[in-house]
C-alpha cells in the first residue's frame, strides 16, 4: 500500500496510453507506494511521427505533456523529461543522408530545450547507440550527444543519456567540455562503475552494498508501457516494491530512502521532492 512517510521515485518510466496500459500503469505505481516519476518521452516511431526536421517533434513532447497532466490526476508528482532517442539515427539514415539525420536530431533537442526553459520539462535525454553500429554512425551519435550536452547546460537542467552498457567514462570529457557537472549527466539503466550519476534498475544487485556505503544513485523501472511487450523492462511497481522491499527486510531505512529518492533526485534534477 501507499506510505506517506517517505518518498519513491521512479527515474525513468514510460506511459502510453495509445500502446499500452496508460494510466492504469500509472495507477498501480500509485497503489504500489510511488509518490513522483520522471516521465520520459518516447522515440518517435512509436508515437507514428516520423519526423523530417527538428520541430517535428514538438508532436511527440506535446503527447508526453499531455500524458503527464492525466498522471498527475492519479496522485503521482510528474517531472517530463524530453529528448530524442539515439535510436533515431537508425530510422533517420533509412530514408535520409547522415549529416540530415544529425541536423534532424539536433533540431529535435533544440526543440525539447524550449519547452525546458518554457519550464513545461525538467531535463533532457539523449544519448548514442547501445548497439553495434558503424564508425561513422558512432562519430555522428556523439555530435548529437555532444549538442544535448551544451543545451543541458544552458537550460541548467539534467541530462538523461542511453547509451551502451558500461560505465562510458568518454562522456566526462564531454561534460566538462559542454560545462555540465557531470553529477547531472544521468546514466539511465546505468551500473555503480560508472563516473556519471547512476539510475539503477530497480532490483539492481548492487543496490543493497550502495545503499550501505551511502553512494548517490536512483531507481528506474524503464517501463515501456507497450502492450507488444508487457512488463517490459520491469513493471510499473517495481520500484515502490523494492524500495519496501528492502525497508521491510532492514536493508534500508526511511532516512534512506529521503536520501535516495528525495535528497538525491533534488540534487540531480533541481526539482522539490515533497509529500502531499
Amino acid at each position: 500500500m501507499k506510505s506517506l512517510k517517505f518518498p519513491v521515485t521512479d527515474d525513468h518510466i514510460h506511459i502510453d496510453p495509445v500502446n499500452g496500459r496508460g494510466i492504469e500503469a500509472a495507477k498501480d505505481f500509485f497503489r504500489a507506494g510511488g509518490t513522483h516519476m520522471f516521465l520520459v518521452s518516447k522515440p518517435s516511431w512509436s508515437l507514428s511521427v516520423h519526423p523530417d526536421t527538428g520541430p517535428d517533434y514538438a508532436r511527440v513532447f506535446d503527447e508526453t505533456l499531455r500524458v503527464a497532466g492525466l498522471v498527475s490526476e492519479t496522485g503521482v508528482v510528474v517531472f517530463p523529461v524530453l529528448g530524442v532517442h539515439p535510436a533515431e539515427i537508425t530510422r533517420l539514415t533509412e530514408r535520409m543522408t547522415l549529416d540530415k539525420a544529425v541536423d534532424v536530431m539536433k533540431g529535435g533537442l533544440d526543440c525539447a530545450a524550449r519547452y525546458i526553459r518554457e519550464g513545461k520539462a525538467v531535463a533532457l535525454k539523449s544519448g548514442r547507440p547501445h548497439y553495434e553500429v558503424a564508425p561513422e554512425i558512432l562519430a555522428a551519435s556523439n555530435q548529437v550527444l555532444m549538442h544535448a550536452l551544451r543545451l543541458a547546460a544552458e537550460c541548467g537542467c539534467a541530462l538523461q543519456i542511453h547509451a551502451e552498457t558500461g560505465p562510458c567514462v568518454d562522456i566526462i570529457r564531454m561534460a566538462e567540455n559542454a560545462h555540465i557537472p557531470v553529477e547531472r549527466v544521468v546514466k539511465h539503466y546505468g551500473s555503480p562503475e560508472t563516473p556519471l550519476h547512476p539510475s539503477l534498475i530497480a532490483k539492481h544487485e548492487a543496490i543493497e552494498q550502495l545503499v550501505r556505503e551511502r553512494r548517490r544513485f536512483t531507481m528506474e523501472s524503464d517501463y515501456m508501457d507497450e502492450n507488444s511487450r508487457p512488463g517490459a523492462v520491469i513493471g510499473p511497481k517495481s520500484v515502490p516494491r523494492y524500495t519496501n522491499q528492502l525497508l521491510s527486510q532492514g536493508k534500508m531505512t526511511e532516512e534512506d530512502c529521503f536520501f535516495i529518492h528525495a535528497e538525491t533526485v533534488e540534487k540531480v534534477y533541481g526539482v522539490t521532492i515533497h509529500l502531499a
